[in-house]
């Protein structure tokens, strides 16, 4: 049974959400397309590490003790940019810069460009590794901050990914948690037939990881999810795996057959900023 602060906080975060949901709509409006739909699976998640879970100073996004948070899957920087907005890292009124020439907010994450972006995303695979290499760092320096891996299913399928596992738990990194959004979606198709890769926890596990599954749209499990990694005390890696719904919360979107990258109608824009809105102020 929740208490009144587990519920204060469930409605916090919910409003973090959506604001996170609002901003990616309103920056592929910008643009008139984008890959809209991880934004709008993966907000819940994006919104308990930056509004919950992570070490932070938005003010000063390369203060040492911070946690880092890595976008191995640099085609999610809408999603990003959204959450480092909601975090009070980037103005909002960069939002409308989204995409554009000389904006601090390319389409694919590039550290050069971005407050908060630990690396250059977006060569699937290569997150987890440098996340390692990072973990490894900071362990050396006794800096006790955590290092955040975000990838996406299709990274399941690089080998690069599997040799970094299976380090990371041979050095004990119990500073490192690698996120990964399971929303059964890439550019060639759905992930689990492009390459399948089920029993997942079970795979994770026999590397050596500590395993959670949840759903990622369920922001009480998600909260549950982070703060049990955070709080382990065993000197091992810890993975949490995220089935999430592209599009989530904006029916039209979410029933698409094919919505890994986002093109729609003027108009639909602010159709589905109305449905976020109406659905948000119904909640409140």
């Amino acid at each position: 049974m929740n208490t009144p602060s587990d519920t204060g906080l469930q409605a916090k975060l919910a409003e973090h959400a959506y604001r996170i949901r609002r901003f990616a709509l309103r920056m592929g409006e910008v643009q008139g397309q984008g890959y809209v739909g991880q934004a709008l699976g993966y907000a819940d998640v994006l919104a308990v590490a930056y509004c919950h879970a992570m070490q932070l100073r938005p003010d000063d996004p390369q203060w040492e003790g911070r946690d880092r948070f890595l976008l191995s899957h640099g085609h999610y920087a809408i999603a990003f940019y959204a959450a480092l907005i909601e975090a009070g890292i980037i103005p909002e009124d960069e939002l409308d810069t989204y995409g554009s020439d000389d904006s601090r907010l390319p389409m694919s994450g590039m550290a050069t460009y971005t407050p908060g972006m630990e690396i250059s995303g977006g060569s699937l695979g290569q997150g987890l590794p440098i996340a390692v290499g990072m973990a490894l760092g900071l362990r050396l320096k006794g800096n006790p901050a955590f290092v955040y891996n975000s990838m996406s299913d299709g990274e399941l399928d690089e080998g690069s990914t599997w040799e970094a596992a299976m380090g990371a738990a041979h050095h004990g990194l119990g500073n490192l948690i690698c996120l990964v959004d399971i929303n059964n979606q890439q550019a060639d198709g759905p992930s689990s037939k492009v390459m399948g890769f089920e029993p997942l926890a079970d795979k994770w596990a026999s590397f050596g990881w500590h395993v959670q599954r949840v759903d990622g749209n369920d922001l009480s499990a998600v909260i549950a999810a982070f703060d049990t990694a955070r709080a382990l005390t065993e000197a091992k890696p810890r993975v949490i795996l995220f089935d999430t719904l592209m599009g989530k919360g904006v029916p039209f979107l979410e029933a698409r057959e094919k919505n890994h990258f986002i093109r729609v109608d003027p108009p639909e824009w602010q159709q589905a900023l109305d449905i976020l809105d109406h659905a948000q102020g119904a909640a409140r």
